[in-house]
């Protein structure tokens, strides 16, 4: 039996989802932005009207209105997107039951022997398509081939709404002539060590010397030719729940900063998303780890070990506590991160002494707990403005 596997890509996913409960965005230049109302912070998703422009994923919002002054801007609901992203999946289980989600807006699905069931691999990708964007309103581009890496290369050839084959044949003329950054996991310094070879193109990259690229790269090199002969043998493999190794959330903020309390605000919608989804997932976890990346780059990660949660108000006052401890005033703070793992020892627990008020405790944490997830609640239903907490509503005074 012939391979054939897909990859669905959804087409600037988060401003989709967002025109799918607000049709008037639609046809409009508009993008998901950190923070519309000030102005701030970056855009994290744009779409094709706004494209036009030149507006790009992760460029500074006055940046990218200068270019697109009429651009619509749009808070982000993680929580809204999520929902969105297992809607779709479910769509794709209809099709094949062997799915691996590589992202919150991108799958593998094994089509192999589905002929009989869905026609040939362009009809069946169509059906896709067509069941994505008929129930769901959003767009998709599909990319068919024999192996995840061709797959998931074909599905960017043609966007939005493209079905494009790539298989082993057609290498030279459709993968071969594009540059070698397009190359799935080659990034931007990479390729430029790889242009000072004089590699330009994915087909320099397939027919250059073995040696002398392994010499220059290291094995690296020669998994990159690999690459770019086509050749993956990797399985689509799907994944379960229970291998979570962590839940995390990080962002780039605005500007620079120094003082720790204007990232408060921003810390404490980390950790709501941090707890929600460990919460959905049931995810208890005893390790608590913030980053803190300077304007130098230079990025640092300090951890603490609890007893095992995924209450919100227990990871922000543990996370908080440990940046406040490892905050140099002194250098400035381009991003922060906070994420929760641990969750394989849900059952272990710290010794308790005998003067510990157990029951207390307990109620404390069961109220807490019936309240985060009330809260979840109302925000699955109304989005993730609907409700606040007071930390995130009022700002500290300044003397």
């Amino acid at each position: 039996m012939d391979k054939v596997v897909f990859l669905v890509d959804m087409n600037a996913f988060f401003i989709s989802c967002e025109m799918s409960r607000n049709p008037e965005i639609a046809g409009k230049p508009a993008a998901v932005a950190g923070n519309p109302k000030t102005r701030t912070g970056i855009i994290l998703a744009a779409n094709y009207e706004a494209r036009k422009f030149g507006v790009k994923t992760t460029m500074v919002i006055h940046q990218a209105l200068k270019l697109c002054p009429e651009m619509l801007l749009v808070p982000p609901d993680h929580r809204f997107y999520e929902r969105k992203s297992m809607e779709v999946m479910k769509i794709l289980e209809r099709f094949s039951p062997v799915i691996e989600q590589n992202s919150i807006d991108e799958a593998w699905l094994d089509m192999s022997g589905t002929e009989s069931l869905f026609g040939s691999p362009v009809e069946a990708a169509q059906q896709i398509m067509d069941a994505i964007n008929d129930e769901l309103g959003l767009w998709c581009s599909i990319g068919i081939s024999q192996n995840k890496l061709l797959s998931k290369m074909a599905s960017e050839i043609k966007k939005p709404m493209g079905i494009t084959e790539l298989w082993q044949k057609d290498i030279q003329t459709k993968l071969w002539p594009l540059k070698v950054t397009d190359l799935y996991g080659i990034g931007r310094q990479t390729g430029l060590r790889l242009n000072n070879l004089g590699i330009n193109t994915i087909g320099d990259l397939a027919n250059y010397n073995s040696q002398a690229l392994v010499s220059f790269l290291g094995r690296q090199g020669l998994e990159l030719q690999r690459m770019a002969n086509g050749i993956d043998t990797s399985e689509v493999t799907p994944h379960v729940s229970g291998e979570m190794k962590s839940i995390g959330r990080s962002t780039t903020l605005a500007s620079d900063i120094t003082d720790i309390e204007e990232v408060k605000t921003t810390f404490i919608e980390m950790c709501e998303e941090v707890g929600y989804e460990a919460r959905r997932n049931n995810k208890k976890g005893r390790t608590i780890q913030i980053t803190i990346k300077y304007s130098d780059f230079k990025t640092i990660t300090r951890q603490t070990s609890i007893e095992p949660t995924y209450l919100t108000k227990d990871i922000y006052e543990t996370g908080f506590s440990l940046l406040k401890k490892n905050w140099n005033s002194l250098m400035p703070v381009r991003l922060i991160g906070i994420s929760i793992s641990g969750f394989g020892n849900e059952g272990l627990s710290g010794q308790m002494s005998l003067f510990d008020e157990i029951d207390f405790c307990d109620d404390l944490s069961k109220k807490e707990e019936k309240l985060e997830k009330a809260i979840d609640s109302i925000r699955s239903k109304l989005g993730t403005n609907s409700i606040s907490r007071a930390i995130q509503i009022k700002k500290p005074k300044r003397k």
